[in-house]
């Protein structure tokens, strides 16, 4: 990375660093050096934790009246590799990434390549300007999601919030399909489907159409890496 790019990346983020090989090193994929200690990887891992740890102060400082359950939701969409991805896609981190020979051939580089170039980011800035540094970045550019994220996924409409990542990502719109209706008219249910970008996702089945087609977005947007699987009783492993 050459002086030019490299003020041309802290203007983006917002920081101007003391250690400039520390931003280098985030901007390191382990595809282009020999030893994986010199890539961005060990950065991933903090930036991870530093960006849970202001996700869930700024969630618990600003929603008082939310239980943990819900903060919990709020804070697992928004750490997700989709939404980081999505953050460094909106800030062009990624044209600044430094691959190997292999993965700079391949036309659509992986979601988790964007994403975990936003978290090595926000350790880089951690590690030279410390905490405070690291949170101004974060709630600058998670704000208007964490306001979406309270909206949407704390009242469990994730048609809107699958609409919206459509939108952003790929320019389009949900399209929900009924595949099958069982039972009689006073108890009936339905299975929907829903196809975003030509991609099908696993359907699902409600009591009525609009139920059917929530739990479908919802079924997209685990799939997609924005939400994650909610926890049965089952898997939360209760001795009870």
């Amino acid at each position: 990375m050459d002086k030019d790019t490299l003020q041309q990346v802290e203007q983006i983020i917002d920081h101007k660093f003391s250690d400039p090989s520390v931003l280098i090193r985030a901007f390191t994929h382990s595809s282009a050096v020999d030893d994986r200690l010199l890539s961005n990887e060990r950065l991933e891992f903090l930036g991870d934790a530093v960006l849970s740890v202001v996700i869930c102060q700024s969630l618990f400082e600003r929603f008082s009246g939310h239980l943990e359950g819900d903060l919990t939701k709020i804070k697992s969409m928004l750490v997700s590799r989709g939404i980081c991805a999505q953050v460094a896609d909106g800030l062009g981190l990624e044209k600044f990434l430094k691959v190997g020979k292999g993965m700079a051939s391949v036309r659509a580089l992986p979601s988790s390549l964007p994403a975990g170039l936003l978290e090595a980011v926000i350790a880089a800035i951690y590690v030279d300007g410390g905490f405070d540094a690291a949170r101004r970045f974060v709630l600058k550019n998670f704000a208007s999601l964490i306001d979406a994220a309270n909206s949407e996924q704390a009242h469990g409409n994730y048609k809107s919030l699958l609409q919206q990542y459509a939108q952003e990502q790929a320019n389009t719109t949900p399209v929900y399909v009924l595949l099958d209706e069982k039972g009689p008219d006073h108890n009936k249910c339905f299975e929907s489907e829903v196809i975003v970008a030509e991609r099908r996702f696993p359907s699902a089945w409600g009591p009525n159409k609009k139920e059917a087609e929530q739990k479908a977005a919802l079924n997209a947007l685990i799939e997609l890496g924005v939400l994650e699987k909610p926890l049965t009783h089952e898997d939360s492993g209760s001795d009870k």
